[in-house]
């Protein structure tokens, strides 16, 4: 039997830009440990993703000890420090309402700037609890700023599989997944109820459906009509594209790159 680990790790501190790889990472209440942390949002407080804007792609954070540092090829690099309660305001995430720390005018008109459109950045507090939802989740189970839950598993078959399928094949980062496993076959992962990784098990709760934003090029910010029309041929269900599963973390915990998986159940 095919020997199954963790063959990348992945982690994307602001919402919608581009990932950062990592050797291992920290399970925490919200998913990976700084993922999702930080949002892009309007005027009104609501967030700005790449379906909206989808040169947010060309966006490349790096963390720091104190924050973050955004790059992009039209401006000089900005240095952001995690914001402070004195600059709390309210956020919203598709339908669910949050508090967050805004982190200035420096951050925003930097970000306005490269994205042509008056947005700001803002921080999601550590004690601020967004519910992940009831219908797939427990009492208490949490989420930052991710679309609805805190981690995204994929199988690196399943993207084998797909890339056979398609003329110029992709990367894996264009469905932004925190944690790939390799060594299973194909779509393994719609299957899987639980599995282990280290001293964390995580649940399965709900299949990932897929809007338009693994249909940009996260190097060109240019919207293709691959992977979704071949997707559409053989991963449509109830009029939706499923790709990748959602997961919760039961315990907090280390990963790192080469881990067993254990499926439990």
């Amino acid at each position: 039997m095919t020997k199954l680990v963790v063959s990348s790790l992945s982690i994307y501190p602001v919402k919608s830009c581009r990932e950062v790889s990592q050797n291992s990472s920290f399970v925490e209440d919200f998913g990976l440990q700084n993922d999702r942390r930080w949002m892009v949002v309007d005027e009104q407080g609501v967030m700005i993703t790449q379906r909206k804007i989808s040169k947010m792609c060309l966006i490349q954070p790096e963390l720091t000890a104190s924050g973050l540092i955004l790059k992009s090829s039209v401006m000089d690099p900005i240095s952001i420090n995690i914001p402070n309660h004195n600059k709390k305001c309210s956020v919203k995430v598709w339908g669910d309402q949050s508090h967050a720390f805004d982190a200035g005018d420096e951050a925003a008109n930097w970000l306005s700037h490269v994205l042509e459109k008056k947005c700001r950045l803002v921080y999601f507090p550590e004690d601020e609890v967004r519910q992940v939802d009831l219908e797939y989740a427990n009492k208490g189970d949490k989420t930052a700023f991710s679309d609805g839950f805190p981690l995204l598993i994929i199988s690196q078959g399943s993207l084998d599989d797909l890339n056979q399928r398609l003329s110029s094949p992709i990367a894996m980062n264009r469905f932004r997944p925190n944690i790939v496993v390799d060594g299973c076959n194909p779509f393994a992962e719609d299957s899987w109820k639980k599995i282990r990784i280290g001293d964390i098990t995580f649940r399965f709760v709900k299949p990932c459906s897929r809007c338009v934003i693994p249909s940009i090029n996260i190097d060109t910010a240019e919207r293709e009509e691959e992977p979704t029309k071949t997707l559409l041929s053989y991963r449509k269900r109830d009029k939706k594209i499923f790709f990748g599963q959602n997961v919760i973390a039961d315990n907090n915990g280390q990963i790192d790159l080469g881990m067993p998986v254990e499926i439990i159940e």
